[in-house]
Formats: C-alpha cells, sequence, structure tokens
C-alpha cells in the first residue's frame, strides 16, 4: 500500500437552479501502481452516487457485505462508517441533499440508510444508470463531464414537490448549531412534531433526534480533522455534556473510539475535507444548508 498516493481532488458547486438539491460535485483522481490501493472510511452523511472510470472500489458499511465490480455506486443517507479501497482510478462523486434525494430518487429514504448498493442493479438508483453508462468520454474532459451532469439532472423532471419549503425548512434548522434538542426544533419550524418526524424519516431517512445527534457529532469531527492539533477535548461540539458522551457517540457512528480513529491513516479523507473547506466553505456534506450554503463552519 501506497503510504502517501497522489489524489487530486477539485469541487464545483451546482448551478444556481440545482443548488437546493446537492451539495457539490466533485472529480477526484488517485494515482497509485497497478495492483496498489489505499483504504479510509467516510463519515455519516447524505446519499451519494459515484461514477469510476478505472479501476471499479471496493466498499462496505460495518456488518455489511462488501461492494466490488461496479463502476456505479450509491449510498443512502448514512449514520455509520463506511470503508472503502481505491485502486488507480478517477471518478465524480455526487452528494444528494435531502431536497435533491426527494425529487430524484422519490422513496422513503429511512428505507435505504446505511446502505451501499450496485447503482446498476438497485432500483433505487435506476434512474441514474443513463448518466453513468454516458458520463465518461474515451478521455478525460472535466468541463464537458461537468456539462453531461448539470444537462441530465435538468432533464430530469419528476414535477414539482409539495413539501419542497417544509423540508428546507427542516433542514435550515437541523443545522443551525443552535438548535440542539426536537423541542427547539419543532420551535423553530412551526409545524407539528409529528409531521415532523414523517418528513425527517421520508427524506432525511433518520428521526429528528438522531439527525441533530449526528450534526452535534460531525462539526466535532470535522473541527478535529481539519487541526488535530485542538486534540479531542478541543474540538467537542459545546452541546456536549462531557467526554464521556462524546466517546459514546463516536463509538456509536463510527464503530471505534476517537483515539483508535485518529491513529488511523486518512489519506483520502484528509485531503478531501480540507479541499473542501478551502473551496466550498464547509468540510463535510452535513454542514451545506438546504440552499447549498454553509452553516455553522466557522
Amino acid at each position: 500500500m501506497s503510504p502517501d498516493p497522489m489524489i487530486d481532488v477539485r469541487f464545483h458547486t451546482p448551478p444556481e437552479d440545482l443548488r437546493c438539491y446537492f451539495t457539490t460535485f466533485y472529480v477526484s483522481r488517485v494515482h497509485l501502481p497497478e495492483g496498489e490501493w489505499i483504504e479510509d472510511a467516510l463519515q455519516p452523511e447524505w446519499a451519494n452516487l459515484r461514477f469510476f472510470d478505472g479501476e471499479s472500489p471496493v466498499s462496505w458499511f460495518d456488518g455489511q457485505s462488501q461492494l466490488s465490480g461496479t463502476n456505479f455506486t450509491a449510498t443512502g443517507p448514512s449514520s455509520k462508517t463506511c470503508h472503502f479501497k481505491l485502486g488507480a482510478t478517477r471518478f465524480w462523486g455526487i452528494g444528494l441533499l435531502p431536497l435533491g434525494w426527494e425529487r430524484f430518487v422519490r422513496l422513503p429514504a429511512a428505507a435505504h440508510c446505511n446502505l451501499m448498493a450496485d447503482g446498476r442493479t438497485h432500483p433505487a438508483f435506476a434512474p441514474f444508470v443513463p448518466l453513468a453508462d454516458g458520463l465518461f468520454g474515451t478521455e478525460p474532459d472535466e468541463q464537458a463531464e461537468l456539462a453531461r451532469i448539470v444537462a441530465f439532472f435538468r432533464a430530469l423532471d419528476n414535477g414539482p414537490q409539495a413539501d419542497a419549503a417544509r423540508i428546507q425548512t427542516i433542514h435550515a434548522a437541523l443545522v443551525d448549531p443552535q438548535i440542539d434538542t426536537v423541542a427547539h426544533l419543532v420551535e423553530r419550524v412551526g409545524i407539528g412534531q409529528r409531521t415532523i418526524e414523517r418528513l425527517c424519516r421520508r427524506v432525511f431517512g433518520f428521526p429528528p433526534k438522531l439527525l441533530l445527534r449526528r450534526q452535534r457529532f460531525m462539526r466535532s469531527l470535522a473541527q478535529f480533522m481539519l487541526d488535530p492539533s485542538l486534540k479531542w477535548i478541543g474540538a467537542i461540539d459545546s452541546q456536549y455534556h462531557d467526554q464521556a458522551q462524546f466517546v459514546r457517540e463516536f463509538h456509536e457512528f463510527m464503530g471505534m473510539t476517537p483515539g483508535e480513529y485518529a491513529a488511523l491513516p486518512h489519506p483520502v479523507l484528509d485531503h478531501f475535507m480540507h479541499e473542501r473547506a478551502r473551496i466550498h466553505g464547509a468540510p463535510v456534506q452535513t454542514m451545506d444548508s438546504p440552499h447549498g450554503t454553509v452553516i455553522g463552519a466557522d
């Protein structure tokens, strides 16, 4: 395994008319000798579509079988660690915001949580197979590929979304660091708790209490990843009662202790998070607002 693989990544903000549906579009290239692999682990995030031109990845959630041999991988909203191995490859990633899941997938997100799927065979992702088929040309052409992605989603018209405004209002409240309980969320959103519960499960994938906990955890993890000199105690979000609570939640979301995670190499995530923060303003998807801007990035 190469200890310092060359990884290129460039993030593209979706155009204005698509910004409420996506986090970012990004293209990456992993430069490795034939037969060598790097391994890393994704943190909890929103749903993603990834298209590969080169070595197909190997990926899996803890406790699930490995997925390999496909150039189109898809994940649902996650609350667990997703492990992956990459060889020499070039790939595009497309992050679906909750409103994007509702518009383009149109299936209950709760039924697709912590899912690693072959996008070519899983019925939920069948609408995107034509993009997988037509994204890459005979030679890499970043701007042409980006234009194909934009044109594809502009043409994928699934009609009006009756709950769009409420979904965005819930999303904006979830990513606000000042909202720390379901009661505060209900007060901010201004609709009934049962309706919020129903929409969260259908569109966001998880109940609101877990979503708020995930936000708190990801703010802490992102802070540490961007500046490990803080140590965990300096990165822990102010909403945590104490360090023991953070450690318990770290194990729940990541399947390991903070110390075990810090000791692992993160050849892909370290690079991606710093570059995403530099270009997009936030190191992780879960800090993006429903309008593609950043909330709570400071």
